[in-house]
């Protein structure tokens, strides 16, 4: 399959976002060593990054909106690059802790106007596969990037990882000013008018699959390392290869989930994906102490975690017509607060001493809303149309 390449400018952006937002989760120590913090001080700076994208996605976003998207992704590719490379240099904790908030921020932003931008390009019937594909610089992230320079940092300097992510960001700036086709910005918007798809409900039962239901998968995510090491008796030196195999389901999950997406249509696709999340979540919890089972799960539930991007994201692009980039944009909020809850939800069993496969169980009933949320969406809106185009649909036949 020939590779269009007006996409690889935004997957060399996903690429460069997806190696400093994970990369830094294996550096901790290192970090906490360094600016003579504590780790959970340290982990402090994954919250400020998160923060950053969740404030930064709808503030950048609306200001933006009247922009050529080319000049608004290569601005926010700008900040992007500024801020990991003063990361590399911040001398102390709270320097470091303002800059990661500030990394955050064109983080959501660049994802919800890039899915408009892909999908443009891909035209009718290819739009999730061209989502799909902007995704896939994330997955490459997760499956080579992040191993790769967290190898780096623990042998040399952690500080090497900000300076490769600032590298990476230069690349998407040229490709983006070589490669990306100009898209005419829209002019007959504003920052409120942009706001409005949060009015239907619609809007906020995408926002509620992606929150609660994708939510459950970082029920698994969050805890695989004590997971695999405690009940699948993987080696702890082993757990950088059960990564990569994570990532490998990510990369195939990804590029399947736009296919499937654009032949089945993506409200479909999303509540058969959340199923099958749902039934490998249960499969973690019953079947991890078995160690080969659990590499395959491990493999299943990493390409289930990016196969529902691309037809999620149609799913709310058709539910916000007149507000495509602003509705991507809170997509990228409802991820990150999805990782949010996964991770708070799962670790209460763990708060009572239960064993380290009960996370996922509370994955199973995160999925299980999700599931119920997706039954109830495609009861509504089966056909795909927004609510606004059946409003307008009512109107013509009542005049008729």
């Amino acid at each position: 399959m020939k590779i269009d390449k007006r996409i690889i400018p935004l997957a060399i952006g996903g690429l460069g976002i997806g190696t400093t937002e994970f990369t830094v989760m294996g550096l901790l120590p290192d970090i906490a060593k360094t600016l003579q913090i504590s780790i959970p001080q340290a982990g402090h700076l994954i919250s400020a990054y998160a923060m950053g994208v969740v404030i930064g996605a709808p503030l950048l976003i609306g200001y933006s909106v009247k922009f050529p998207p080319k000049k608004v992704l290569m601005a926010f590719m700008v900040l992007f690059t500024l801020f990991n490379g003063l990361s590399a240099i911040a001398p102390d904790y709270t320097t470091m802790l303002i800059i990661r908030f500030m990394s955050g921020l064109p983080h959501g932003a660049f994802f919800g106007v890039g899915t408009v931008v892909a999908s443009k390009m891909g035209g009718k019937g290819k739009e999730a596969f061209y989502i799909s594909m902007m995704f896939t610089g994330l997955t490459v992230a997760n499956l080579a990037m992040v191993p790769l320079v967290t190898y780096i940092g623990h042998t040399y300097h952690w500080r090497f990882y900000f300076a490769i992510v600032a590298v990476i960001g230069l690349f998407a700036l040229l490709f983006l000013k070589l490669w990306l086709p100009n898209i005419e910005a829209n002019q007959n918007t504003h920052f409120l008018e942009e706001l409005k798809f949060l009015k239907n409900k619609q809007s906020w039962l995408v926002l509620g699959i992606t929150a609660i239901g994708f939510g459950g998968l970082f029920t698994w995510f969050s805890y695989i390392t004590p997971l695999m090491t405690g009940i699948s008796g993987v080696q702890s030196s082993q757990m950088a290869y059960v990564m990569v195999l994570a990532g490998a389901g990510m990369v195939v999950g990804n590029l399947v989930g736009g296919i499937v997406s654009d032949k089945l249509g993506p409200e479909k696709t999303c509540a058969l994906l959340i199923f099958l999340m749902m039934i490998s979540l249960t499969g973690v919890f019953f079947l991890s102490e078995h160690q080969n089972i659990a590499f395959v799960l491990t493999f299943m539930c990493g390409a289930l975690s990016m196969s529902i991007a691309a037809p999620i994201n149609i799913m709310m692009m058709k539910a916000a017509p007149k507000s495509e980039m602003m509705a991507a944009a809170f997509m990228q909020a409802g991820f990150n607060v999805a990782n949010a809850l996964g991770a708070f939800l799962g670790g209460i069993p763990l708060e009572y001493g239960l064993p380290f496969n009960y996370p996922s169980l509370v994955g199973v009933g995160m999925t299980f809303i999700g599931l119920a949320i997706s039954i109830r969406y495609m009861y509504l809106y089966g056909t795909g149309t927004s609510s606004e185009e059946e409003t307008i649909a009512e109107c013509v036949s009542c005049d008729k």
